[in-house]
């Protein structure tokens, strides 16, 4: 309503009426809210009230931009990742962001066109070792993996003679070299604590974050979790993982009641959707994974161990399983890992296992 209030004096101030606010009208707006503040980053912000105005025949429809053949050919990668590798949505907009520069470079002089037949190995090398020391290794390996899949996709549509995916150099870095970040018990219990179960942020907190620390449940599963993959009587929970893989896992007391009580006491009663967990802010739409992750952000400020990502819950849950007594092959069926390499790392918390296989110090104690 601020931008309605703000766009309706810019328009009196120019002396026009809304039947005249055509794309360079809406334009030069854009332009003086940018340099009034931050308020207004882009066009976007004001997309819903333009197409409202279009569909009332107010306003006349802005001229279509030229299609881009790099977006066009983007769109065409995201649905082959989607449809023949099973990708998610939010993976294909990722892998179709870090290609994105690489097939950027490739448009023509009058940007119409993308020369691909052309493309050659050493382009593919050039581009990797002008792009990749400026990001960070995490980045880095993602995007040499998301040109490899384009490249391969490349030559699958013809676009290109032969695969040149195996010419992308690899990212330097050693796979399980680092230490998974779990948080202590104590920590924990002053996560669960901040939350004050009084009021329906607090509820819906306390079970997201009790679901997470327990289950090591990614923040997009916890936001996926719908009413119906509940199943109260055999005590089960049904998970939308990575890849559209569904699996079931036994839902602990702890978290049932948690999820209970949200459901009694804090979901709202006009909440949208069939989603466990939605905003607490009308109108009451599904919690995002952005959301979620955000629970576990401001839970980490209150307890003033500073931001925490959700991610670091289900190190957690791994670490904790460990201290309980179960191996890592029940780790992994846990956390839904695919390959035990990928579990493996959490061998190196294992702290009894660690104790059996290590050699005594040489020599006495000084």
């Amino acid at each position: 309503m601020r931008l309605v209030a703000r766009l309706s004096r810019w328009l009196a101030l120019e002396g026009m009426d809304v039947e005249g606010l055509g794309a360079s009208e809406v334009d030069r707006f854009v332009r003086t809210r940018r340099a009034a503040g931050p308020q207004l980053r882009s066009i976007k912000a004001l997309q819903p009230l333009l197409a409202y105005l279009q569909s009332r025949g107010v306003v006349l429809p802005s001229p279509r931009a030229p299609d881009d053949p790099a977006d066009e050919l983007l769109e065409r990668y995201q649905r082959y990742l989607a449809i023949e590798r099973g990708l998610g949505k939010a993976t294909a907009d990722v892998y179709a962001r870090m290609v994105r520069p690489f097939l950027r470079h490739r448009l023509s002089s009058d940007g119409r066109a993308l020369d691909l037949a052309g493309l050659a190995a050493t382009d593919v090398v050039t581009f990797v070792v002008a792009r990749c020391p400026q990001l960070s290794r995490g980045a880095a390996s993602l995007t040499v993996t998301a040109l490899r899949s384009l490249l391969t996709f490349l030559h699958v549509e013809g676009l290109i003679a032969q695969s040149l995916a195996a010419c992308v150099p690899s990212v330097a870095g050693r796979r399980l070299a680092g230490l998974p970040k779990g948080l202590d018990c104590d920590l924990v219990q002053r996560l669960l604590t901040s939350c004050g179960r009084d009021t329906s942020n607090g509820c819906r907190d306390f079970a997201v974050l009790t679901m997470l620390v327990r289950l090591g449940l990614r923040a997009g599963e916890v936001a996926k979790l719908k009413l119906d993959d509940l199943d109260w009587r055999t005590g089960e929970i049904l998970v939308r993982g990575k890849g559209n893989c569904i699996e079931h896992l036994p839902l602990p007391a702890d978290v049932g009641e948690a999820v209970a009580a949200y459901l009694r006491h804090g979901r709202p009663r006009t909440a949208q959707g069939r989603t466990v967990f939605v905003r607490v802010r009308a109108p009451h739409n599904a919690l995002t994974s952005a959301g979620v992750s955000q629970i576990v952000a401001a839970a980490g400020c209150r307890t003033g161990l500073g931001r925490i990502h959700a991610h670091r819950l289900r190190h957690t849950a791994a670490s904790a399983m460990l201290r309980a007594g179960a191996s890592l092959p029940e780790v992994g069926q846990v956390l839904r890992h695919r390959r035990a390499l990928t579990t493996a790392i959490y061998a190196k918390v294992d702290r009894e296992a660690l104790r059996t296989i290590a050699r005594p110090w040489p020599g006495e104690v000084a």
